[in-house]
């Protein structure tokens, strides 16, 4: 055994262990004199404090005593301690050192504050007044339960300090004695020992900093090389995992901040451990300031909380569905909650989706409200045509007069019905792929003319002025003439139905900023400011009445509206009621070479 390298190498461990059980004997009782000395003071001050307190009591009740400060000089200096005392409101009465009428209040020192709570206190500190570090022991002073004020002791540490120090010396002296013998003893074994663990930690360190790349030579073939061996096995193998770890976590991360759909993932304690940025914006809260936050403190939101708080209470999943209001709009969002499980199966947080489903929503209702008005569209002109028939084929002897007078209506009604059907096709045709409009370079000046030139007459029979205002350098963009000349066709028609006799509509067009501006202005009816939004949806009617007695199918401006789309052009308007119209079309100019 003695010839074993491993045993003379535990044998220097053993002197180590003697010197550091040395050093911490020496540490403990260092402190445990410190400790007894600080008690021991601690204990004669609030003795002298508890001594003091009738001398002071009759002066804190109010009897003014003149001869109590020299009282108190002459007791501190009998005693040395510096003896303090201090009425109810803090205001010093009386001190040992110092002249009572240049001292600060003392109502809010530690020391104070806790024998007024607790009947004495006592606190270690700086004294600003004598420029060194004193300990001092305040006790309450009461008169038949009354708070009179406080008596105070307190001593310089540098006493304490000076006892300690020649103990310290004693036990340092005691403990080299002992050091150096077990240091002695294993000095040449522990060098080459500790040499070859430096090496080790060294090599631990900067793995545990990021450098996985760092081995251990390992020579010997005893203990600490083997250690050697496993060491670096282990950080080739931590290496990998790592870079796997590393890798997967990238890609999940990844994958989550590109999610449309909100998660937020909390442990069992409800702390999140991740919030995506969709998250964040749906709940509108920073993803970087929630981690390590519980979830009812990220967000106020009591359906989220609630959900996830079903769901690691009953370790199943949820679902529901929640309105928000985000940035001041009113959001649709479908909630999913689900369990955590670790590879045991055991529940260790839980997940949270969050899809703001508010434009499936609108979508879906606004594909229900077009099928609705189709329906209705479609119905009316078809009941009455075959009402209108039905009348004529069961009246043989219909008069003339009114057997022409149904036909008439069977025409206007089928008009109505072709004219609606063409609408229809049209709008299907600009919302499909087959609807994007081939652009070609033109003069906008054209479409608009032949526009204007198609609705004069019928403005001048309804007694409607129609004015236009064109440029006299042509105007390049890049569109569909057709499609355009459908635009103003529509913008045109709306203005004239609702213009009344004497009215007057007026089409400007100019080139501005690099813009196309058209501008189709009418002195008519108006359109209230809440129906400005809607007005461009398919079938929305301002006055439903009104808008089929003059004939109009509810689609022209969502036509409209599709062909600027199809243009990466932009449509507004600009009206109130009873105040005219005015609606806007911007068309982005065509490049100078077109």
């Amino acid at each position: 055994m003695l010839k074993s390298r491993f045993f003379w190498k535990l044998y220097a461990g053993y002197a180590a262990l003697v010197l550091l059980a040395v050093v911490t004997v020496g540490v403990l009782v260092a402190r445990r004199i410190s400790s007894d000395s600080i008690a021991e003071t601690d204990s004669r001050l609030h003795a002298q404090a508890v001594l003091i307190r009738d001398l002071a009591r009759p002066s804190l009740a109010g009897d003014a005593d003149p001869g109590l400060q020299q009282q108190v000089r002459d007791l501190g200096a009998a005693v040395g301690t510096r003896i303090t005392v201090i009425r109810a409101d803090g205001i010093v009465i009386a001190d040992s050192d110092e002249d009572p009428a240049g001292m600060d209040n003392h109502g809010t020192r530690p020391e104070v504050i806790q024998a007024l709570e607790e009947g004495s206190g006592s606190a270690t500190r700086f004294s600003r007044t004598v420029a060194f570090n004193m300990m001092y022991v305040a006790v309450r002073v009461d008169k038949a339960g009354e708070l009179l004020g406080y008596t105070r002791a307190s001593v310089p540490l540098t006493i304490i300090r000076e006892r300690l120090a020649v103990l310290r010396g004693i036990v340092v002296l005691g403990g080299v004695v002992a050091a150096v013998f077990a240091l002695g003893i294993g000095l040449v074994v522990a060098r080459r020992v500790t040499a070859r663990l430096a090496s080790v930690t060294e090599a631990a360190e900067l793995i545990a900093g990021g450098s996985y790349g760092r081995r251990v030579d390992s020579v010997s073939q005893d203990e600490i090389g083997m250690l050697a061996s496993a060491f670096n096995r282990m950080a080739a193998q931590l290496e990998e995992r790592v870079q796997t770890i590393s890798e997967d976590r990238t890609k999940l991360l990844t994958i989550l901040g590109g999610m449309v759909e909100g998660v937020v993932a909390v442990d069992t304690e409800q702390h999140v451990l991740h919030l995506n940025a969709a998250a964040g914006r749906i709940l509108q809260v920073m993803p970087g300031e929630t981690l390590g936050k519980p979830i009812w403190q990220v967000t106020r939101v009591r359906h989220v909380s609630e959900a996830i708080e079903e769901v690691l209470r009953d370790a199943r999943e949820v679902t529901g569905e929640l309105d928000l209001e985000v940035e001041g709009q009113p959001r649709v969002v479908e909630l999913h909650g689900a369990p955590l499980q670790n590879g045991a199966g055991g529940l260790v947080g839980a997940v949270l989706v969050l899809h703001d489903v508010t434009e499936l929503r609108r979508l879906e209702t606004v594909r229900q409200d077009f099928v609705a008005n189709v329906s209705h569209e479609l119905k009316t002109p078809i009941t009455a045509i075959r009402g209108l028939i039905e009348s004529i084929l069961d009246h043989d002897d219909m008069p003339a007069e009114t057997r022409s007078s149904f036909l008439g209506k069977i025409q206007n009604q089928s008009s109505r019905l072709s004219l609606l059907v063409t609408d229809l096709l049209t709008l299907a045709r600009l919302e499909s792929a087959d609807g994007v409009v081939d652009p070609a370079p033109l003069d906008l000046r054209d479409p608009v003319q032949a526009s204007v030139a198609n609705f004069r007459s019928g403005a001048e029979e309804k007694g409607v002025g129609l004015h236009q205002e064109v440029p006299d350098r042509p105007v390049r963009v890049s569109g569909d003439a057709e499609a355009l000349e459908l635009v103003v066709n529509n913008l045109l028609d709306n203005a004239l139905k609702y213009t009344p006799e004497g009215g007057r509509i007026q089409v400007r067009l100019r080139a501005e900023d690099g813009n196309a501006v058209l501008e189709v202005v009418d002195t008519g009816i108006g359109i209230a400011r809440e129906h400005h939004d809607r007005i461009f949806e398919r079938f929305y009617r301002v006055d439903k009445a009104r808008s089929r007695e003059v004939g109009g199918t509810g689609l022209g401006l969502s036509i409209v509206k599709h062909v600027c789309r199809a243009h990466g052009a932009s449509i507004s308007v600009e009206s109130a009621v009873a105040s005219g119209s005015t609606f806007s079309v911007i068309l982005p100019l065509a490049p100078a070479s077109v």
